[in-house]
């Protein structure tokens, strides 16, 4: 791959020789040990929608308060990590990534899950971990090929049932929200892996009441008999 990595003590912007590179396939502006450099991008340039030939992208751990629209036009782009930011949504032309399989979206600002990333058909990884969203749209089921959503650390206080149809889930994070109750077919995601990762679906944090934490942790067998208990 034709590759960037950008480095730097303090960086603010994103140097504009960069653009005129348009057969650039990864670029990297992301600091190895924040602890060691200080990034303060605030803003992802219209420009970027220069580099068309883009698959990955990596923006962690800057201060991008705002994506740009512009990022609709990458569309080759598969892997997009924007954790450690302060976004508090997401541009509807992010929509149109198509191609875009892993999206990282990490220690941000966001109070719900933005509607564009529900139109991702191809992800198969989102981690929306340490955010501040309160629920989960039902369009979740569009996302038929994820593999792993990561939505611990948050203000979840509920899941649709829509959750229940991602039947290519193996892992699933809900620790540390509000959740008082699964869902009644949440013993169908059956592709969990359950017996061999303790950590493939993780409760722990929750208030959870219906099913209690004893029988959550025994896996969806004993989810599902523990819902339909209540129908005998």
């Amino acid at each position: 791959k034709k590759k960037v990595k950008i480095s730097g003590r303090e960086l603010a912007s994103v140097p504009a020789q960069v653009f005129g590179l348009d057969q650039l396939q990864a670029l990297e502006m992301s600091p190895e040990r924040e602890s060691c450099l200080r990034y303060r991008m605030e803003l992802l340039p219209r420009e970027i929608s220069r580099l068309r030939n883009l698959t990955l992208l990596y923006m962690d751990s800057n201060n991008l308060k705002k994506i740009p629209a512009e990022i609709g036009n990458l569309r080759h782009l598969e892997r997009l990590t924007l954790s450690n930011n302060h976004l508090s949504s997401l541009p509807p032309e992010m929509g149109a990534l198509q191609r875009l399989h892993s999206l990282h979206l990490a220690n941000n600002s966001l109070t719900d899950l933005p509607a564009p990333v529900c139109q991702l058909r191809n992800l198969t990884f989102l981690d929306v971990s340490d955010n501040k969203i309160g629920a989960v749209p039902s369009s979740i089921r569009q996302l038929e090929k994820l593999e792993t959503l990561l939505l611990l650390f948050n203000s979840l206080e509920s899941l649709p049932e829509d959750i229940c149809l991602l039947r290519n889930l193996h892992t699933l994070w809900l620790g540390n929200n509000h959740l008082r109750s699964l869902p009644a077919r949440f013993g169908e995601l059956i592709n969990l892996d359950w017996g061999y990762n303790y950590c493939s679906c993780n409760f722990e944090g929750n208030p959870l009441e219906s099913p209690p934490p004893e029988v959550c942790c025994r896996g969806p067998e004993e989810i599902r008999e523990y819902f339909l208990s209540f129908h005998r």
